[in-house]
Parts: C-alpha cells; structure tokens; sequence
C-alpha cells in the first residue's frame, strides 16, 4: 500500500535517491548522458535537505511512501517562478490570478502506472488551492513522453522557451490548469 503525505526533513535522503534515478531514466536520451552520469545523490539529498529545512518551501513537498519499498515518489510545488519563456494566458483574467506553479514531479519507474502521479498532482493542487492559487503551471522537457499523463489530467500546453540544462539548450513545453481540481475529477485518486 502507498500513501501521499507531506514531506519531511528525514525524507531528503530518499528524495534525492529517487530524484536522481528518475531523472536517469526518464531524460536518457533527452539530455546529454554526461549530465546524467555526473548526477549524485548526495548532492541532490543536500539540495532537499535545506529545502525541507525551510517551512515555506517544506510546505509545498509531497511524497508517494510504499508501506515497502519507502519513498517512490515525490512532488513540489509554490508561486508560479518569473524564468523566461512565453506563456499564453489571453483567456484567463491575469489581473486576479494567482499562477501556482509545480516545480517537481517525479515517481520511480517500478511505481508508475498505479495512480501515484495522479495523487501527488491531486496533493501539489490542493496545497496550491490552500494557498491561494487559482491556477498551476508546469515546465517540462518538450519531448518528454510524461506529457500524455499531463493532458490526461486536464492540462493544456500554453508555452514554450529554451532552457539550458548543464551545457545543453533544451526545448521546454509549459502546461496549465485553470481548474485545480481537475485531477481529482478524472478517474480515481488513490492508488488501489
């Protein structure tokens, strides 16, 4: 059984372990192989250490636990980052909108497919929703194949722009809800 809960400061070591192996496996291919080899996850588990040190960013991270195997996944999200790129919001009124954003999104390999992407995009909304958000976004690697599961979940592209990702450019697609409650209201939630 696999539960979503928030994260907490003891979780950083096996967030940066699945951080690292989810990035492997889901990029090769897609980034170059130097950066992916050169990944360690000691440096990513430092990296969340602090984060989950701050209670403003802890706040906003999730994790998928195997009663198990541990920590199989994990999600982040916070206020919408000013990185670049061109997003068209015409048809949402962007003077009263407040653009959440989900920085991270990651379940181990062994793990997808059971409806845990789907609960921690449920759980990032919600704390989203409790903050004052009436709407997320989402980068991602352009040619990710990840972005059927976020279409599947209402999401729809509404950006592009060139990012740099060690020493190489990558296309980059932005999605958007304008519903936070989308994936709650497309097929089950939790993980059987």
């Amino acid at each position: 059984m696999t539960t979503i809960r928030r994260a907490r400061a003891s979780d950083a070591a096996a967030i940066g372990r699945v951080h690292v192996e989810t990035w492997q496996g889901a990029y090769a291919g897609l980034l170059p192989d130097s950066l992916l080899v050169s990944m360690s996850d000691v440096r990513q588990s430092a990296w969340w250490s602090r984060a989950l040190a701050d209670p403003d960013h802890a706040r906003g991270v999730f994790v998928a636990e195997d009663r198990e195997a541990g920590i199989v996944g994990f999600g982040s999200c916070g206020p919408a980052r000013e990185e670049g790129g061109a997003l068209d919001l015409d048809d949402l009124d962007t003077a009263e909108l407040r653009l959440g954003e989900v920085y991270t999104l990651y379940v181990d390999a062994d793990f997808q497919n059971r409806g845990l992407g789907r609960a921690l995009l449920a759980a990032l909304f919600g704390q989203l929703t409790s903050d004052g958000f009436h709407a997320a976004m989402l980068w991602m690697v352009a040619d990710n194949p990840s972005r059927f599961f976020y279409e599947r979940l209402g999401g729809v592209v509404c950006g592009e722009r060139t990012d740099r990702v060690g020493e190489a450019e990558v296309e980059e697609v932005a999605w958007l809800w304008r519903d936070l409650g989308a994936p709650l209201n497309r097929g089950r939630l939790a993980p059987e």
